[in-house]
């Protein structure tokens, strides 16, 4: 048979998917090889007949296929579906008597029996083809069909799941699980009830449904909770408070009532549009008959199951000795032996009742027990019904204490904190909610994996009381008087048991290690979700349909409408779910089968009757099931045994030959088997060895199916070993865990034995090793699907995502490896001995250790470093199947670079664990009492000088030192010789602010190494060149890798390359300094320079003091921040600015803790300079201000005072913060005194004007006093000469003579002014410190004195490191900012002849270089700006101040000149002339006009500072300068515009008319305002403001122009229109006569109406350039003042 099997086609072929059915089990049956041209992928078996899905796609039926019309009785041969033909098909299923497949685009066929509907086909009783069934889901508008991944059949349903994971359904009976009460379905629906869960599998008995569903993880909380009843819409929960702890009842009673076999107590209304399915409750208490024996204890043979064995059992991990977790209960004296007999229903049965009470409310079934149906809920209902259920719940409630308190799995905290807080959602199973956001991989387990065994051991001491309670409780026989008398009372015992874990007792002892925090919330998915790439673990098994058999799970035989979640499943890790006729079965990630349901012919796999439980079936030990298939009456179970190739066993049924036909008549008599026709439990097949490498099992009807494969290349035999080596090595994580770790983290003398920082870490130790245990699971389940579906490279998770794998392991033994480190597995040798007694066996066996009697530590170093040995079986099977492929496939490269990466990590931590041995070693001998604050967990040994190798330089005579080198310090111990403590006193230098250098050996002959430390350097001293480089690589090794953080290992480690591999000089690091001076015990973070902080870094002082900025050389310098806290104030002193050496130097502003800033240059940490000093409360818009220089931090030189008190502002000298020397003060009351101050006084002569320009001049004695010898002159000019005393406007007394001048004279306007600005600051010697910064910032000493180019190094310095700075904080630059500064980078040719082109390649560098601050000259004229305007705004805008104010501006010119000329030293100075550049040719050839005073060419240019810098300057200054003028003129002004107020009122003739202009310089008419084409209007005799009216417009602009050029250019602009419009008039050439123009001007100025026409001509008179003044500017400027002195001065009759 075989051989033909090779005749198949391609050599490949045959030799895949090799097919073979059998029926039964006795050791006659040989399987049949059925032949099919293609490897058959995928069999679904009817009760008599078969589907089969082979490559390509292709459908063949066989067997029994009534429903064809053209009927042979039976096909033996399969034949093809033709129907199917062209669609490519990806699953197939079969239903009892009908068949479907899956295409490959997620559409479904269905054909077969469909007198129920299960063909989703209406009117048709059956249909004989394959015909195509749409899943519409109509929820969506517009509606869609929904793709489907798979299909599975029952007798009269059929179940799709769709790509979305959820679950379809149609057919007939409750097996459907939709809300309808009308059979068959035809149209498929979707199952509401699983909307929104994830489900991963679907399965289908006869008549019951189960479905494989992903728990809720952490991300599914969003739903709202369901906290109302959806029937009667009353609250469900009711919470009451007592002292100690709250009742939380959940009696509430449903009047409308559901009924119970629908759903025992469904929560949700069934309106298929409620989104929220919270996990339903359900009755677990078995119903099966347990026949009742006396009532003794549980079997004192098992006393572990009750001890130990209690915490693993939620866990659905078996203790070792016990075969069935879940304690059935059986009777004593018959049936079927059991472990255990008691007359209660088993624990996990009480325990689920009691969890089922927290979980979600079980209104109707409490209420229906309280009714007296006991009976429903009691085994034993003809005993003495409520003493049992007393004794039960009493006892329960000690167990449920128990399990809260300790397994942290059972009832994870989430639960209990929805319970607690209704508002949380009641989730089913969901990760517990603890979570510390774990980064790491797996799905939102993680987080509960991780943390499950921490919080073991975190809990507690005093679950152990509780755990003898809760024996005890099942001894004693308490007597609770009506204890079920309301629904509530079993609650309130739950919820005092959960008080339990919340008692501030339990909390206080909990709290002893570190607790992590407990979120009450789950949180979102704080882990990256490696759920999509490996397949979770956290499953739940969802049922429905008929329970008559028991098939649903749920302990009882009723049927349920709704999917239901078998509680008892939870966290069993089940990944896959199979279905027989009636029976159901669940294969775990641990490689177990959980069965229940009918067990007529033994296919439960355990000697049970029915189980309505989900049971263990009996495998002998080692025996791994990872595929399951379940038929009518047998069940096959596909396992790994001890080769690697798979085993097939087989419990149910044995078929006899002949008994086919009457098929039929045996199901009615199906009580009446014969003993002998089944099996007690599985058997194994003898002949599963002769098929090959089966990859999956089928079963279904009464027959059996097996495929295979060959083992070609030894492909198929690596990757079934692959597999197998990882269920096995997952087998064995979790009996290590559930035997070995969780024991003893729950041990009470375990935080004693192992002290704080071991416990933690074992605590962290085995949240690690759940994340490994938990990602092998995962691992080994995608395996075994990936041999059950695709059996290739492509699939296989370690190769794409082995950073995963290699992450975990990596983690998990740097962990393993602190706690050697640490004597971990020392300290853990005496609470081992103490719970595994003298002789380990348990230990043994699972370390595999062969040796007579090991020693403990040396044992449980084995166990926890299982994982490092399994790195190698990776690389080795990696290996191996590389080795089936061609060397230079794609695939073979795959799997050596993934092989690799597996040898080179178990190399690399094979090293770490020898450093951690060695380290560990190294602590056991170590003297002194050093090793206590030394030993760190993380700390390894390096090398030591015990060999005397090392001695320090210069040490004394008896002193001892040693040293010895960690991978993150250099611990240099100290000691005197004879002492007996040897090593007294010792120092840990930090690896990461260490630097060592090979000190060169020529001169001295010796053998040193410098160290560098910021506070110490030594030297050592080698014995031997050898040593001595030995010792360098070392240390410069260890800096190395703790520099480039700690995990990655430096490949030159071990590598003998021999290269030298040196730290960098420069780094990162953090330290604390310790000795005494100006840093001690501040810490510094930041840049390093050979053991000086240098770059930038933070340092910070333990009283508060914060330094963040620039370093250079161990001290602050640059640019740096600086807050100081003020103890009295209890605010801080902030500064922000320049240093130098550690103290502040250069600009900056400093916040004082009173309110004041300082605004300024600062010089060795001092005010010194110019600078500015706002004082007063910071509240006030206008703080007094100081503004100017200081020296040493005292005011001194020149400055401007504004005091807001006395509303004063004093301009002049300063010494030691006091005014002395001359000055000027002004007064908001218009005051004005100058003259001499003595000690902050006025004091010596002066001059003192008042508003209405009375005026004193004489001596003074103190502010605003008289006292000597003085004039006072009054407004009219008659004054007193004589001696004065008293203070200004209060009565002065006067000896002295009055004169009255001018008496007999007319000419008044001869009254003696007094002359003002003698005794003020001259204006040269304003703001020298302005100035003077200037010239140090070009690098000057003094100004003019320096080197050009170095002004220039200085000025592109300053620029760029005001870039980088700038760089640091963007938000401090506009766009167009940061394009100057560009622009600024480039530097202007500043040597050699200026020519024009030159001259303005200086201007616009000029313009530009003002523009921005961080350019000196702008620096400077930003300050100018500032001082100008400190003096002259508010106060200081008085009119007596203009001279001042415009000799001040006149001084800046001249000043910044001289450093424009530094920079430019070929500039001409002052007047000097620059020639035009040579006329062309074409303008020599025009006839030379320069007769036309108007239209002469350009002279050479004069270079003057004021058309070089003023443009800059004015524009910045013009507000209180023409402020200045607009008082200073007033009254003229004023006169001026009552003038022009009354000339405008005229209209234009008439106004012409009387100013005299010529008739013939009238306009006759003017352009209309819309004009159509050179349409013009009559000038009337009403027409106004008409005339000339452009000239007048352009005059108009003077206003809005700031420097006395571009004034006097809108002058000669206005003149050019006049002179157009008038060449216009006279159709000719015409020269200008003064006698002419003047009228016209006249006019023109008049209608401009410019207010302040008088300080515009002032302006312009006093800043004019003086080379302008005789050219033709000047005569027209002339010309305006004229016309300003006529209008002033007009008659008009």
């Amino acid at each position: 048979m075989e051989t033909q099997g090779k005749s198949s086609g391609d050599d490949g072929g045959g030799e895949r998917g090799l097919l073979h059915t059998w029926k039964g089990y006795s050791c006659s049956v040989t399987p049949e090889r059925l032949l099919l041209p293609r490897p058959v992928l995928q069999v679904a078996l009817g009760r008599r007949h078969g589907v089969l899905l082979v490559e390509g796609g292709q459908v063949y039926s066989f067997g029994d296929l009534s429903w064809k019309q053209s009927q042979v009785s039976e096909l033996a041969k399969p034949s093809l579906e033709s129907a199917l033909s062209g669609q490519r098909v990806v699953a197939v299923a079969a239903g009892s008597f009908h068949s479907g497949a899956v295409t490959e685009d997620g559409g479904i066929h269905m054909w077969g029996d469909n007198g129920a509907g299960q063909c989703g086909l209406s009117s048709l009783s059956s249909v004989p083809n394959p015909t195509p069934v749409a899943l519409v889901d109509s929820d969506i508008s517009p509606p869609q069909t929904v793709p489907v991944l798979e299909l599975a059949c029952g007798e009269q349903h059929t179940l799709a799941l769709s790509a979305q994971r959820e679950v379809w359904a149609w057919g007939s009976g409750s097996q459907l699980g939709l809300n309808v009460s009308v059979f068959p379905v035809w149209k498929p629906q979707k199952v509401e009830h699983l909307a929104g869960r994830y489900v991963l599998q679907v399965a289908c008995g006869a008549s019951h449904s189960l479905a494989l569903v992903r728990c809720l993880g952490p991300l599914d909380v969003h739903r709202p909770p369901v906290d109302k009843c959806g029937q009667c819409n009353q609250l469900l929960y009711t919470m009451t408070d007592k002292e100690d702890h709250v009742i939380i009842s959940d009696s509430h009673y449903c009047p409308l009532g559901v009924e119970l076999t629908e759903d025992e107590g469904r929560l949700e209304a069934p309106a298929p549009t409620q989104e929220l399915k919270t996990s339903p409750s359900e009755p677990v208490l078995p119903s099966h008959t347990s026949t009742s024996g006396p009532a003794h204890d549980s079997d004192p043979s098992h006393p572990q199951h009750l001890e130990k064995g209690e915490s693993s059992l939620a866990n659905g991990v078996l203790p070792a000795s016990d075969c069935d977790p879940s304690g059935q209960s059986t009777g004593d004296n018959g049936a079927v032996a059991g472990v255990k007999s008691s007359p209660y229903p088993d624990e996990q049965a009480v325990k689920d009742y009691l969890k089922k009470l927290s979980d979600t409310t079980q209104a109707e079934q409490t209420a229906k027990a309280t009714a007296g149906g006991l009976h429903t809920l009691l085994p034993s209902a003809g005993r003495e019904t409520s003493s049992t259920l007393n004794s039960l719940v009493a006892s329960c409630a000690s167990a449920v204490g128990e399990r809260v308190a300790s397994t942290y799995e059972a009832l994870s905290l989430k639960k209990m904190m929805n319970f607690y807080l209704p508002s949380g959602a009641s989730r089913s199973g969901g990760p517990a909610g603890i979570t510390a956001a774990v980064p790491g991989v797996g799905d939102n387990t993680t987080e509960r994996v991780r943390q499950e065994d921490s919080v073991q051991a975190k809990k507690s001491s005093s679950t152990g009381d509780i755990r003898e309670e809760e024996a005890e409780g099942l001894r004693r026989r308490l007597s609770l008087p009506g204890l079920l008398s309301q629904g509530r009372y079993a609650v309130h015992l739950l919820s005092s048991s959960y008080t339990l874990l919340l008692s501030p007792r339990l909390l206080r002892k909990a709290g002893r290690p570190r607790m992590r925090a407990v979120a009450l919330t789950p949180l979102g998915g704080a882990v990256p979700e490696a759920q999509e790439v490996l397949p979770t673990l956290q499953t739940e098994v969802w049922s429905w349909g008929h329970g008559e058999h028991g098939q649903l799970g749920h302990g009882d035989n009723l049927a349920r409408l709704q999917p239901l979640c078998i509680k008892s499943l939870n966290n069993k890790e089940v990944v896959r779910v199979a279905a027989g006729a009636h029976h159901s079965l669940a294969v775990t990630a641990q490689s177990q089968v959980f069965s229940w349901g009918s067990n007529s012919s033994g296919q439960l796999g355990h000697m049970e009757s029915p189980s309505t439980v989900p049971r263990l079936a009996k495998m002998s030990e080692g025996i791994r099931v990872w595929d399951v298939s379940a038929g009518e009456r047998h069940t096959l179970l596909l396992a790994d045994g001890d080769c690697i190739q798979p085993i097939i066993y087989y419990s149910g049924q044995q078929v006899k030959e002949g008994t086919e036909e009457n098929h039929d008549k045996e199901e009615e008599e199906e009580g009446e088997e014969r003993v002998g026709g089944y099996t007690q439990q599985p058997v194994l097949l003898p002949f599963c060895m002769n098929l090959g490498y089966v990859s999956s099992v089928f079963a279904g009807g009464r027959r059996c199916v097996a495929l295979s494969d060959r083992n070609v290349m030894g492909f198929i035999a690596s990757l079934h070993e692959l597999a197998s080596a990882e269920r096995k090595f997952y087998c064995k994580l979790c009996s290590v865990k559930t035997q070995i770790i969780r024991p003893l983290l729950e041990l009470e003398s375990l935080s004693s034995a192992l002290g704080q920082v071991v416990l933690g870490l074992l605590q962290t130790l085995a949240g690690r090793f759940s994340l490994l245990r938990h990602l092998t699971g995962q691992h080994a389940a995608s395996l075994t699907s990936n041999l059950r579906r695709g059996r290739d490279v492509k699939s296989l998770l370690i190769l794409d995502h082995a950073d995963i794998f290699l992450d975990s392991y990596r983690e998990y033994c740097s962990i393993l490896g602190n706690f050697q480190v640490m004597g971990g597995f020392q300290a853990l040798i005496k609470p081992s001995l103490d719970f595994f007694g003298k002789s380990p066996e348990l230990l043994q066996r699972l370390a595999e250790c062969n040796e007579e009697n090991p020693a403990m530590a040396d044992l449980l170093v084995v166990l926890f470093s299982l994982p490092t040995r399994h790195l190698h079986e990776y690389g080795r099977l990696l290996l191996k199947l590389a080795t089936c492929f061609e060397v230079c496939s794609n695939d073979y490269q795959r799997l050596q670079d993934s092989c690799s990466k597996f040898e080179a990590l178990a190399l690399q931590l094979k090293r770490k664990r020898k450093e951690a041995e060695y380290t560990f070693h190294f602590w056991k001998s170590f003297p002194g009492k050093m090793t206590d604050s030394l030993r760190k967990p993380h700390r390894r040994l390096i090398c030591e000088s015990s060999n005397k190798a090392l001695t320090l330089q210069n040490a004394g005579r008896f002193s001892v030192n040693w040293f010895i080198l960690f991978n993150d310090a250099l611990v240099h111990a100290q000691g005197v010789a004879p002492c007996k403590n040897l090593f007294s006193t010792h120092h840990v230098f930090p690896l990461a602010t260490l630097w060592v250098e090979p000190i060169p050996e020529e001169n001295t002959g010796l053998y040193g190494l410098k160290v560098i430390t910021p506070e110490e350097t030594f030297t050592l001293l080698a014995c031997s060149p050898m040593e001595k480089a030995k010792w360098l690589r070392s240390i410069n090794q260890a800096v190395d890798q703790v520099l480039n953080g700690a995990g990655q290992d430096t490949a030159s480690v071990s590598s003998g390359s021999g290269q030298k591999l040196e730290p960098p000089i420069s780094r990162t690091a953090s330290y604390t300094f310790y000795k005494d001076g100006r840093l001690k015990e501040a810490t510094y973070e930041g840049r390093w320079l050979a053991g000086k902080p240098n770059g930038r870094g933070v340092l910070k002082w333990p009283d508060g003091r914060i330094y963040t900025g620039e370093f250079k050389n161990g001290l602050e310098d640059g640019f740096g921040e600086f807050v100081a806290p003020n103890k009295t104030l209890n605010k801080n002193d902030h500064y922000q600015g320049h240093w130098k050496d550690g103290k502040m130097y250069g600009l900056g502003t400093y916040r004082y803790a009173t309110g004041e800033v300082y605004d300024g240059s600062f010089q060795d940490g001092m005010r010194h300079g110019h600078g500015m000093l706002r004082s007063g409360k910071l509240n006030t818009s206008s703080p007094s201000v100081f503004i100017g220089q200081w020296l040493q931090d005292k005011k001194t030189g020149y400055g401007v005072f504004d005091d807001i008190t006395k509303g004063e502002k004093y301009m002049g000298m300063w010494q030691d913060h006091l005014r002395q020397g001359t000055g000027v003060v002004v007064t908001q009351f218009g005051l004005y005194y100058e003259g001499v101050f003595k000690d902050n006084k006025m004091m010596g002569t002066g001059i003192l004007l008042s508003e209405d320009d009375t005026t004193y001049e004489g001596e003074f004695s103190d502010d605003w006093t008289l006292n000597g010898k003085g004039v006072l002159t009054m407004a009219n000019g008659d004054y007193l000469e004589g001696s004065f005393s008293g203070e200004w406007g209060s009565g002065l007394k006067v000896t002295g003579s009055y004169f009255k001048p001018h008496l007999f004279d007319t000419d008044k306007e001869k009254t003696r002014t007094v002359k003002l600005g003698r005794l003020c600051v001259c204006a040269e010697d304003k703001w020298q410190a302005v100035f003077e910064e200037c010239w140090s910032q070009l690098g000057c000493e003094a100004p003019g004195q320096g080197e050009n180019w170095k002004a220039w190094e200085n000025i592109a310095v300053a620029l760029t490191t005001s870039r980088r700075h700038i760089e640091h904080s963007p938000e401090m630059l506009s766009r167009s900012h940061s394009r100057t500064l560009e622009s600024l980078e480039v530097i202007p040719q500043h040597v050699g002849p200026i020519t024009m082109e030159r001259y303005h390649t200086v201007r616009l560098y000029l313009i530009k270089a003002c523009d921005t601050p961080l350019h000196p000259l702008g620096r400077l004229l930003e300050t100018l700006v500032a001082v100008y305007r400190m003096t002259y705004v508010g106060v200081g805008a008085n009119r007596r101040l203009l001279p001042q104010a415009v000799n001040e501006i006149k001084s800046y010119l001249c000043r910044i000149f001289q450093i424009v000329r530094f920079l430019f030293p070929d500039l001409p100075e002052e007047g000097g002339v620059i020639p035009e550049p040579s006329t062309n040719v074409q303008d020599k050839t025009e006839p030379d006009s320069t007769d036309a005073p108007l239209e002469s060419p350009k002279p050479s240019r004069v270079v003057s500072s004021s058309a070089l810098l003023l443009p800059v300057l004015l524009p910045r200054l013009y507000p209180p300068l023409f402020t200045l003028y607009a008082l200073d003129k007033e009254r003229e002004d004023d006169v001026y515009w009552e003038c022009v107020l009354r000339l405008n009122k005229q209209p234009d003739l008439a106004l012409l008319a009387f100013l005299g202009v010529q008739q013939k310089f009238w306009p006759v008419s003017i352009p209309v305002s819309m004009p159509a084409l050179g349409e013009k209007q009559q000038v009337l005799s009403s027409t106004k403001d008409a005339c000339f009216a452009t000239a007048v417009e352009t005059l108009q602009q003077i206003s809005t122009t700031f420097t006395p050029s571009d004034k006097l250019q809108v002058i000669k602009l206005t003149f050019e229109e006049i002179t157009q419009e008038v060449q216009s008039l006279l159709k000719q050439d015409f020269l200008w006569s003064m006698d002419d123009l003047f009228p016209v001007f006249l006019y023109v100025v008049l209608r401009a109406r410019i207010r302040n026409l008088g300080s515009e001509v002032s302006l312009i008179e006093d800043l004019m350039d003086p080379c302008v003044q005789h050219g033709e500017h000047g005569i027209m400027f002339t010309t305006l003042k004229a016309c300003y002195y006529q209008i002033q001065h007009e008659k008009i009759t």
